[in-house]
């Protein structure tokens, strides 16, 4: 029986755009995949001719999409008939050299004529659609004419895991499946025949005796009179069935998973002691109480119970990770951290790992001893410390010591744990101005001048503190720099000019770095004359690498750590250390040397990186750029010490200005710990093997971070080097070592517990998407510097397809290979993995900034889970329909262009860019309330703005915007767009489930796609 693919809708004759070995509908028809076969010949398969209906294919082929949901199982169902093997087609070869497809999968839409024929064969019901917009189109998959194919050379091997199985070592496949697959308690009917149907399946119309109507064996002969398009002449029944479509409301759908979780665990306590419990999802609302387990908001795991060995691991590809914000917020209605002083002697450790005291340590000999929880090294407890057992063993101050039952909490340090055995000074923030021609004209330097007024004011301090202990200085440059000393005796300020940058030095030790509050009249002064200073500089040079040198001997002179705020915006062309080209070559896209746009430039920039990380000098970079800067290497620094990057494209201060301003507000007022070290402890059996973000690694354990605030995330990756015990289970300890904005030195810790099993099912069962998405996401970013972009998103598509072919073949209940299941917890796992794909950074398509693409990199690499997960599904939120009178916000419908409706307003946010989309035919009261103008016509396209009007409406909508501006960690410029607008084609790269306007394929089409290579996996 020749392996049938998996077609998922009528009419057959025409070719979906790219999807496997389908013609595109015009030009050449796409390269042959071998991707499922690694490398080998392409299956001969030879298009349908568009247009006429091969009635072959037509009589031999059934299908029905159908889900079941049984046993905490997704199914989801494309069921495919053999055709009769009389008279199948010829099979003639494409003839194109063998081409990994998945990337040309969906690229160009089918020709308006095929369009026309397959909406007259589908209704889909979309969700408040308008008459005349374009169904979802439905993906179709050639059936494959050879028979299944096995692996013959060995794959690429998956990012950050070993190699995939070696040739000869196939998975097994599961057999032609029983004529009655019995599910739990419901019993799925043989195929063709008509059962209890599941959510959103359409039942066929029933012939004789209650069996739909199935084509006979006479309908292997030709018919005449065939309607283009349409199906074949004849009898009325000769026709079969109706036939039925994918519906895109019955695929897994994101916002329903999170309105589900909410519903479920919305609003609840989260009480952390129990060992591997899965947390709520990051966007549900729920309160964290400690007991004995860190919070989710400062570590989540991709899944809460590992596999007990590496070849349980190794089989599932499924990355064992966790994601660590050490300084995620606390909300105001959760206990903040408790701190633990153990005075002179410092905190409890043992001696053999050195992990901190917490509570998997085990007390024994009537308290005189502990088991440690991660090694099972005995210690004595120290004499201070001793504290007698209860009759369980228990210490009798367990509740009264943070550390004994408590999650997270923080030790003070003692002097072994700071710099030269000295306690630390409190930091310093520098604020260094490229006062060049552009920031100038612009208005940005007089901005920032005036900003720096009032924000100073507002600098981070200590928790009841009346005054922040940083101590602020000021540098402005072109091509040379200028020192301000502003200390508090001066009448004016003082300014030096250091003009040999390539040997860079501070010129001034007293009054450079000072305390705002005594200096206020002289740094008020200074900001003051700033702009009219440099007021008719025709200069427009600079230089990079320098200013920061400059903050770092600043730094070490004040032997404090701190941070510097660089506002820049052009590339460093002047002659000086660091001086850049320009690099940018559109023409390397798509090639194997893509990836040199995205490594930095190595030797003064790596250097500068050793050097801030090693004073606690961290770089936060604000860009204002109007060409090509590349970010790649200037962002570097930055993305090493534990900075931000922002960057405001064709800065204009009416444009861009509020969304600067508070940017900037919001870094310099964040919680914030300096000169920073952490380390990832685990129990014996499995180890912390690789390190994700916006951190330096000098050697394989430490992760040094110059500075750490409360937006940064660690992504860490585990790997086996030993048997896992079900009984004892996995657990880690995160510990970060770091000076407090006062000169403290602290350990702040975070212990973890989870689960171990040998059965795979229970892997599968406590996964978390939005985490694993996390770490494929920052795996793939840093892939992309040392392997091809195409190799990059092979090994993705190929990873997610191992992962769920293993769990079908070994946690499902056996059913019809033509079903694709998905594990109840990873069922939206492919519209993420399939958005990141068709992220700016990973889809390489010449018509995308390389800057914006480095940018987007590196913003992604520091990210935590909230925000990769926002970012790649981003919030689609009709106001239309909105309750003007309820606080909430309206439940986000499915990132489509389905869901979008002429009359319809509709809100898109992922955590970085804001639109507001206006319909056309939106309703003029609506947008009077809104606009203020009578009509959508008398708004114009360009830079529309939302004014603040006196209206219900109006206050509901700006209400909406400013609570979901506080949950992010950047501020969004609200951008409007009509539909139909050029700006439209902004917003809709947004919708990810459709295909990407670079490439990248529509969610249902890689369902599709992923589908078919988990079935060639297991054939």
């Amino acid at each position: 029986m020749s392996q049938q693919g998996y077609v998922a809708a009528p009419p057959y004759s025409q070719a979906q755009a790219g999807m496997g070995g389908y013609s595109a509908g015009f030009g050449n028809p796409p390269p042959q995949s071998h991707y499922g076969a690694y490398g080998s010949p392409p299956q001969g398969y030879s298009a349908p001719p568009t247009g006429k209906v091969n009635l072959l294919l037509l009589s031999s082929v059934r299908k029905l999409a159908s889900f079941i949901f049984n046993n905490n199982l997704f199914f989801f169902a494309l069921v495919s008939f053999p055709p009769p093997v009389a008279s199948a087609p010829s099979m003639s070869p494409y003839g194109q050299p063998p081409q990994s497809a998945f990337y040309s999968m969906a690229q160009a839409p089918p020709p308006t004529q095929q369009l026309t024929n397959q909406m007259s064969a589908m209704n889909i019901g979309g969700y408040g659609k308008l008459d005349g917009q374009r169904p979802m189109q439905v993906p179709q998959s050639p059936s494959s004419s050879a028979a299944p194919q096995q692996y013959h050379t060995s794959p690429p091997p998956a990012m950050g895991h070993p190699p995939l199985s070696p040739p000869g070592q196939q998975l097994s496949s599961f057999g032609s499946p029983p004529p009655m697959a019995t599910m739990g308690s419901v019993a799925a009917p043989p195929m063709g025949m008509s059962g209890p149907p599941g959510p959103g399946v359409h039942q066929p119309p029933l012939g004789p005796q209650g069996y739909p109507q199935q084509p006979g064996p006479q309908m292997a002969g030709p018919q005449s009179g065939a309607f283009q398009g349409g199906f074949p002449g004849g009898p009325a029944q000769m026709a079969g069935p109706p036939q039925k479509k994918l519906d895109p409301d019955s695929i897994p759908s994101t916002t329903q998973v999170i309105e589900d979780d909410q519903a479920k665990r919305g609003g609840q306590v989260y009480v952390t002691n129990i060992r591997g419990q899965v947390p709520p999802l990051v966007t549900t609302d729920f309160t964290v109480q400690d007991q004995g387990n860190a919070s989710p908001r400062f570590m989540r795991c991709t899944t809460y119970s590992f596999p007990s060995t590496a070849d349980l691991a190794k089989q599932c590809k499924v990355p064992l990770a966790a994601i660590i914000k050490p300084f995620a917020t606390v909300p105001k209605n959760e206990t903040p951290l408790y701190i633990v002083n153990h005075g002179e002697t410092g905190p409890i450790r043992c001696n053999r790992c050195k992990a901190y005291m917490c509570p998997y340590m085990q007390f024994m000999d009537g308290g005189r001893r502990y088991q440690c929880g991660f090694c099972s090294c005995v210690n004595e407890v120290p004499v201070q410390y001793f504290q007698h057992l209860d009759h369980m063993g228990r210490r009798m101050d367990l509740y009264e010591r943070p550390e004994l039952s408590l999650g997270s909490y923080e030790f003070i340090a003692t002097l072994d744990y700071c710099k030269n055995n000295k306690p630390p000074n409190p930091p310093a923030y520098i604020f260094m101005i490229d006062v060049s021609y552009n920031n100038i004209k612009s208005g940005l330097v007089k901005l920032i001048c005036e900003e720096l007024k009032t924000l100073l004011d507002r600098l981070p301090k200590e928790e009841g503190a009346e005054t922040s202990p940083i101590k602020v200085g000021f540098v402005t440059y072109n091509k040379i720099l200028h020192f301000y000393n502003v200390k508090s005796a001066l009448a004016q300020p003082q300014m030096m000019v250091v003009s040999d940058v390539a040997e860079m030095f501070v010129p001034l030790l007293d009054g450079f770095l000072v305390n705002f509050q005594e200096s206020r009249a002289v740094v008020n002064n200074l900001l003051d004359q700033i702009p009219d200073m440099f007021a008719d500089t025709n200069e427009s040079e600079t230089v990079f690498a320098p200013v920061i040198q400059a903050g770092v001997e600043a730094l070490k002179a004040a032997e404090c750590s701190g941070k510097l705020f660089i506002f820049h915006s052009s590339i460093p062309t002047a002659e000086a250390p660091g001086k850049l080209k320009n690099r940018d070559d559109r023409k390397l896209v798509g090639t194997e040397k893509e990836k040199t746009l995205f490594q930095p430039l190595r030797g003064v920039y790596e250097q500068l990186t050793k050097d801030c990380v090693a004073q606690g000098c961290c770089v936060d970079l604000f860009l204002f750029p109007n060409q090509y800067v590349d970010i790649a290497t200037v962002g570097d620094v930055p993305s090493h010490t534990g900075g931000s990057i922002y960057k405001y494209s064709n800065f204009q201060v009416e444009v861009n200005g509020q969304q600067f301003v508070s940017d900037l507000r919001r870094d310099v007022e964040k919680s914030i710990g300096f000169d920073a070290i952490m380390r990832v402890r685990t129990g014996t059996g499995f180890r912390a093997t690789d390190f994700f973000g916006a951190v330096y690694m000098n050697n394989t354990t430490d992760v040094e971070m110059a500075a750490v605030d409360c937006d940064k995330a660690v992504t860490v990756e585990f790997k086996h080097d030993d048997t896992l015990s079900e009984e004892s289970g996995a657990v880690m300890q995160c510990a970060l070592l770091y000076t407090t904005i006062g000169g403290q030195r602290r350990l702040r810790i975070h212990n973890l517990s989870l689960n171990c099993s040998s059965q795979l099912s229970e892997l599968y069962k406590s996964c978390e998407t939005d985490a694993l998405i996390n770490f494929f996401a920052k795996s793939a970013y840093r892939a992309m510097l040392n392997q091809p972009l195409k190799t990059v998103r092979e090994i993705l598509v190929n990873q997610t397809a191992h992962m769920l072919a293993c769990y079908r073949k070994h946690c499902a209940s056996p059913s019809a290979a033509s079903q694709l299941i998905l594990p109840d917890a990873m069922k939206v796992f492919p519209v993420y993995m399939n958005s990141l794909l068709k992220t700016p950074t990973l889809v390489g398509s010449t018509e995308l900034s390389t800057d914006d693409r480095a940018f987007h990199r590196l913003l992604v690499n520091a990210m935590g889970v909230e925000e990769t997960q926002v970012l790649l599904y981003p919030r689609l939120i009709p106001l239309h329909t909105m309750d003007v009178s309820s606080d909430a916000i309206p439940a986000p419908v499915r990132c489509s262009e389905e869901r979008l409706s002429e009359s319809g307003i509709f809100l898109l946010e992922n955590g970085l860019s804001m639109f507001l989309w206006l319909g056309q035919a939106c309703p003029p009261d609506l947008i009077q309330n809104l606009f203020n103008v009578p009509s959508l016509g008398h708004l114009s396209s360009e830079g529309m703005s939302l004014p603040v009007l006196d209206n219900a409406h109006s206050r509901k909508i700006h209400s909406i915007i400013s609570s979901i501006s506080q949950q992010r960690a950047t501020s969004m410029k609200l951008l409007i767009v009509k539909q139909k607008d050029r700006s439209e084609m902004l917003f809709r790269q947004h919708l990810v489930e459709d295909k990407g306007l670079h490439g990248g394929a529509s969610y249902m089409d890689f369902l599709c796609y992923v589908h078919r290579e988990i079935r060639q996996l297991l054939t």
